[in-house]
């Protein structure tokens, strides 16, 4: 038995020495280590030796499957690497270079906020209602109240695109559609772009994101507005935040309000972007007027509203510290990779 181990292994080497591919060693390895290969043969025949010599020639036979083991695996480990060499000294394309960094895409800080905006609104309510960005004087002019001398109406503040047609100056447009198509009560908030011919500073651009929030029903007072309102900004900012309303004039609603929140870029000590009075407007609000209800064919006399329209880049200066508006459409990938994900 132990002449037949030994022939085995010396046969075993000199085929070992002809390898030169890692099928040719497979074969072998089978060939010796297999369920049917010759070792397990002679671990068959153990059955056959007599109990004082079993234990002998396990170990012989045990010695020479570790042999052939070892030496499989070393040579297999070689072959892979010799013929990976042989594979990439043939290709085009280096595959151990690095590969090239891929950036995740992610929504613009400006849509992000509109989105959350709306979550919210829809959670206290409001459906999605959107406007037209191009819409005649009637809509985004006369049919909110605005007087036919009123300032707005002037190339100076408006960008027409025809004799009647312009680009709307604000999201209330929607108003008189949503009066016209439906009858209260109406609970509707209208996100979009408005566009005024101003100068663009750090708080102001020729375009902004603003949300139009309108609702009319019976009983809807001015307590009504200034806490929905609250409700809203607490949700958006995720904390009580500090308001402030001033009295101001707008056509379409009486009375009407300004609406500020204090300064978080400063915390209302007073800085550039808040005119260092520590307060930064977001807002205008107000009470429905009678006139505009009665242009969308609702009796003033039985049903009341408030409405106001809130810039949505003017949050995020709040939001996120931002200090200059103009950053939300430079495409600076600097800057907009802030408010990407991690």
């Amino acid at each position: 038995m132990q002449q037949q181990i030994h022939t085995l292994q010396k046969q075993f080497d000199s085929e070992l020495t002809k390898v030169s591919h890692i099928a040719d060693l497979e074969a072998i390895r089978l060939k010796y280590l297999g369920k049917k290969g010759a070792i397990q043969d002679l671990m068959k025949a153990l059955r056959d030796v007599q109990g004082d010599e079993r234990a002998t020639v396990g170990k012989w036979i045990n010695d020479l499957k570790t042999h052939v083991t070892s030496i499989t695996d070393s040579l297999h480990t070689s072959l892979v690497e010799r013929e990976a060499a042989v594979r990439l000294s043939q290709e085009d394309i280096d595959v151990t270079l690095p590969g090239r960094v891929r950036h995740v895409g992610c929504r613009h800080i400006v849509t992000k906020i509109l989105d959350e905006m709306l979550d919210i609104l829809m959670g206290m309510g409001f459906s999605v209602q959107y406007g037209p960005d191009i819409d005649s004087d009637y809509y985004n002019f006369e049919a909110l109240n605005f007087a036919p001398d009123h300032p707005a109406r002037d190339m100076q503040d408006t960008f027409y695109v025809g004799e009647d047609m312009l680009l709307r100056t604000h999201t209330s447009n929607i108003q008189a559609r949503v009066m016209e198509a439906s009858k209260p009560p109406i609970r509707i908030a209208a996100p979009g772009k408005a566009y005024r011919n101003e100068t663009i500073t750090a708080r102001s651009h020729v375009f902004f994101h603003q949300v139009e929030v309108f609702y009319v029903d019976k009983g809807v007072n001015f307590a009504d507005c200034q806490a929905t309102m609250k409700d809203f900004l607490s949700k958006l900012f995720h904390s009580k935040v500090e308001t402030r309303f001033r009295p101001s004039y707008f056509p379409f609603v009486e009375p009407g309000m300004e609406v500020d929140i204090n300064c978080i870029n400063c915390n209302g000590k007073g800085c550039s972007l808040c005119k260092h009075t520590g307060w930064l407007e977001i807002a205008g609000a107000g009470m429905v007027h009678p006139a505009v209800l009665k242009n969308g064919d609702i009796d003033p006399e039985i049903y009341s509203g408030f409405a106001w329209g809130m810039g949505v880049e003017r949050l995020i200066l709040l939001k996120h510290g931002v200090k200059d508006i103009r950053l939300f459409t430079e495409n600076d990938m600097r800057f907009l990779r802030q408010f990407a994900p991690l």
